[in-house]
């Protein structure tokens, strides 16, 4: 009989989160939902009023940050009630219930913003003195105000937020077409059976130890998108055009431009990452003609990079075991860090099994007035030890933003996000190297290491660059066409892989599989977020307390300064190159290492 998963009803309570802190009931949400749906009422007399006096604008502030606060306590609760059991038809229907709240209360509380551009700095200076409570929204008033000069009046905004469904029909197709209508051929699987290809299959084949049948799923795969290639042509580049068009509407210089601004990231981040990346390079060629030298192959291909070069480790490791080697892994970071991990381990925090119909993957979510939860599906491997890590460093940076900042200023954007998460896997890294003998297994983890950095740090930069270079020559009148694209993508790719890697015809198609480009210049912060947390941890563990109290004002600070600067005062400044250089600094020790260990290992 084959092995089933548990019901959602047999798992210990011990191993299972408690979403009854968020709610007591399902009653007591429905009670909520219904409250908060009646406050909305409310939004017209608070937009007519905010601008009256500084009174009124407080209280027009209050009214929205209110219903904010109170749409994510139940979103967070029916969201998570049906990630644990997807097939639960009632939890499925309270998070479509949440989202559809979510969007009335955006739209009630969206004059906000538009109310406070449409006051002269006189007016607003005015209120500001006659209402001394809003003295503690500072700088929250600097975050609206960055958008001055970039906001039309409110009849033109109106009109372009109708379009909006316009300038997303391409990325919604794109999302139809790749993940629905695209219809791949089948190829044979290690055994010689027949599978036929989704993206998720082809990831797992490129993952095999036999070459041929790598080989024969990259061909196969890219022929259904060469077969599409103009169509997939067209969407990029209606989305391009949106992007540009939208950014010259709101006077931006560029597209980019405009993208960073919402998080306040200044362009020369991008640009110093984007440099720096590239001075890199021969760093990641050498380790690409590693891998060649290992897999013993006369020629490495694109689908060559991605098969384990030292394949899974003879590793177990349950999670009670987990628990242990986070917290020794952690103790750099002081008792007050490893206190919040304890609470988790300790108060149900963690949803730790897989069972029938949870939801795949793992997660941290939460809201300010919610735990900091952590999902997982846990499986006895390191793998699932570093996941753990991970996730426990987004929920203490929450955790920690929470309990020292107001709500306003509770939550942190994605550009700081990736960052706590990726300092902690760092500091497992270092913390099992600086204990595991075995030398199979030190290989692994070194090349877990360099596989994270050329996977992150070179491969979304490599994404940044193409995503920059297509704004860039739209606005220049270029059309971005099939041929264009494919060849700029192709020299892309022989320029950061190196002469070890034998090109492929296929590969120069890859820009047409991935979603990220739609994202608006998303991307870049993956790359950014794992080198800043490469340098945070080497800082961390070389210079002791002073930088591992600096990266706690980090962990506080959430949103009550602009990214750049809780950065710089954490250490780091992501405007100039050296946190850059001091992630390819350590990816070459560790460079160094694997090669000399690898080496005594054939030897034996």
């Amino acid at each position: 009989m084959a092995k089933e998963l548990p019901l959602r009803d047999a798992l210990p309570e011990s191993m299972a989160w408690n979403l009854q802190t968020i709610f007591a009931s399902d009653e007591a949400w429905e009670d909520a939902f219904e409250e908060l749906a009646d406050r909305l009422e409310s939004a017209d007399f608070f937009a007519q009023s905010a601008t009256t006096s500084g009174t009124d604008l407080y209280n027009a502030l209050q009214y929205g940050l209110g219903v904010m606060r109170d749409l994510e306590k139940l979103y967070v609760y029916a969201s998570m009630k049906s990630d644990q059991d997807t097939a639960n038809a009632y939890y499925q229907g309270l998070s479509n219930r949440a989202e559809a709240l979510a969007a009335r209360v955006s739209a009630a509380i969206a004059f906000f913003d538009p109310a406070v551009l449409s006051l002269s700095e006189a007016e607003l200076t005015a209120f500001f003195e006659a209402e001394p409570k809003l003295g503690a929204y500072k700088h929250y008033f600097e975050s609206i105000l960055t958008q001055q000069g970039h906001v039309l009046t409110p009849d033109q905004e109106a009109l372009l937020a109708a379009a909006g469904d316009v300038f997303g029909a391409s990325e919604r197709t794109f999302g139809v077409l790749d993940n629905a209508d695209i219809k791949f051929e089948a190829v044979a699987n290690e055994d010689g059976e027949l599978e036929t290809l989704s993206n998720g299959v082809y990831s797992r084949l490129l993952e095999s130890t036999d070459p041929e049948v790598r080989r024969n799923a990259f061909q196969t795969f890219y022929k259904s998108y060469v077969s599409l290639e103009n169509t997939f042509a067209s969407l990029i580049a209606s989305h391009v055009k949106g992007h540009n068009f939208m950014a010259a509407v709101h006077n931006y210089d560029n597209a980019r431009e405009a993208a960073l601004a919402g998080n306040h990231v200044p362009e020369v981040v991008y640009d110093t990452l984007v440099a720096e990346v590239n001075e890199a390079l021969p760093l990641l060629h050498r380790y690409v003609a590693l891998r060649k030298q290992l897999l013993g192959l006369d020629e490495l291909h694109s689908y060559d990079l991605y098969t384990p070069i030292l394949g899974e480790p003879d590793f177990t490791i349950d999670y009670e075991s987990a628990q242990a080697e986070a917290l020794k892994a952690l103790a750099p970071l002081g008792e007050d860090y490893l206190e919040v991990v304890n609470t988790a381990f300790d108060n149900r925090w963690i949803d730790v099994i897989e069972n029938k119909g949870k939801r795949s993957g793992a997660y941290s979510g939460g809201s300010y007035d919610t735990n900091p939860f952590i999902l997982l599906n846990w499986v006895d491997n390191l793998n699932n030890l570093s996941t753990l890590v991970h996730e426990m460093g987004h929920s203490v940076h929450s955790y920690l933003t929470r309990q020292n900042q107001p709500y306003h200023y509770g939550d942190y954007p994605i550009f700081l996000a990736e960052i706590a998460s990726t300092t902690n896997e760092n500091l497992l890294t270092d913390y099992l190297l600086k204990t595991v003998t075995d030398k199979k297994l030190r290989a692994y983890i070194l090349n877990q290491y360099l596989d994270g950095v050329k996977g992150t740090v070179f491969r979304q930069t490599q994404f940044a660059e193409f995503e920059q270079w297509m704004h860039v020559t739209d606005a220049q009148g270029v059309p971005l066409t099939a041929d264009v694209l494919d060849e700029a993508y192709g020299e892309l790719n022989r320029r950061y892989y190196g002469p070890a890697l034998t090109f492929d015809d296929e590969i120069a198609h890859e820009w047409e599989r991935i979603p990220h480009f739609y994202y608006n210049f998303y991307v870049f912060q993956y790359s950014t977020g794992f080198a800043a947390a490469t340098a945070m941890a080497d800082k961390i563990l070389t210079e002791g307390a002073p930088a591992v109290a600096a990266y706690k004002e980090y962990l506080k600070a959430g949103s009550s300064a602009f990214p750049i600067d809780v950065m710089k005062k954490a250490g780091l400044d992501m405007t100039k190159p050296d946190y850059l250089r001091d992630t390819f600094k350590v990816f070459e020790e560790r460079l160094n290492e694997f090669e000399a260990l690898v080496a005594e290992l054939a030897a034996e």
